[in-house]
């Protein structure tokens, strides 16, 4: 008896087409994978302090640069109207003040520094712009800005309030550019008088003179308008919460 002979077997290839289906398959989810991949690597950026993201930037990491734009540009824009007293190119001067920190970032030894040595750039080029501004209007080159209220009083500050706030600027105007940013750190932004003098760039003595003559000039601003309006008047508070 003749054994039985058994049929052979083939293994067969997938078709040409179910790979190639795969294959695209595989493709078209890579830039969704990528996209998620991105977006998870920019949250995490936004949960390190300051100290780990200048690392990160002084490592090569740009990415780490736009948190920290995000995270203080809204806090030096304030700071640089409310110095100035207007939004006059403010945009130009924040702007202006993270190119600088980004070509010196390397030379930051304390990575949670940077939010102070950002704003004594942004104060930097604050001063830098009212001085051109006032030199101009010696000129006969350009007029004076009018002071922006909207940006400068607390949103329910009253008529009284902001009548006050426009005359505190008013005689903020007549002084010098260096005592204007000394009076204005201090008692509008609330800052000690350690942060006022390295912010301005001066000694400490010399920041409480220059905040000392400013502030006979609107005590005596404030009485001759007692004078002529004897309403009682009340502390000006301003955006960030304080008054004076």
């Amino acid at each position: 008896m003749t054994p039985e002979k058994r049929p052979e077997l083939r293994l067969l290839s997938p078709p040409a087409e179910q790979e190639s289906v795969s294959s695209s398959s595989v493709r078209s989810f890579q830039p969704a994978l990528t996209e998620r991949g991105a977006l998870t690597a920019r949250l995490a950026l936004t949960q390190r302090d300051d100290s780990e993201l200048v690392a990160l930037v002084q490592a090569g990491e740009s990415s780490a640069f736009e948190v920290l734009y995000r995270r203080h540009s809204p806090y030096v824009m304030a700071l640089a109207v409310r110095v100035q007293g207007n939004p006059g190119d403010v945009e130009d001067i924040v702007h202006d003040a993270f190119l600088k920190v980004h070509h010196k970032l390397h030379d930051l030894r304390a990575g949670n520094s940077f939010r102070p040595w950002l704003a004594s750039v942004v104060v930097s080029l604050v001063r830098s712009r009212l001085r051109r501004r006032r030199m101009l209007g010696l000129l006969g080159l350009s007029t004076s800005e009018p002071i922006d209220l909207d940006a400068l009083a607390a949103p329910d500050a009253g008529p009284e309030v902001r009548a006050q706030l426009a005359q505190v600027y008013r005689v903020l105007d007549t002084v010098s550019v260096e005592e204007k940013i000394c009076w204005t750190l201090r008692f509008v932004e609330g800052r000690k008088l350690e942060e006022v003098a390295q912010l301005a760039g001066c000694s400490l003595a010399t920041s409480k003179r220059r905040i000392a003559a400013v502030q006979q000039k609107i005590v005596f601003a404030e009485l001759v308008r007692s004078i002529e309006d004897p309403s009682p008047t009340e502390g000006i508070p301003s955006k960030n919460g304080g008054a004076q």
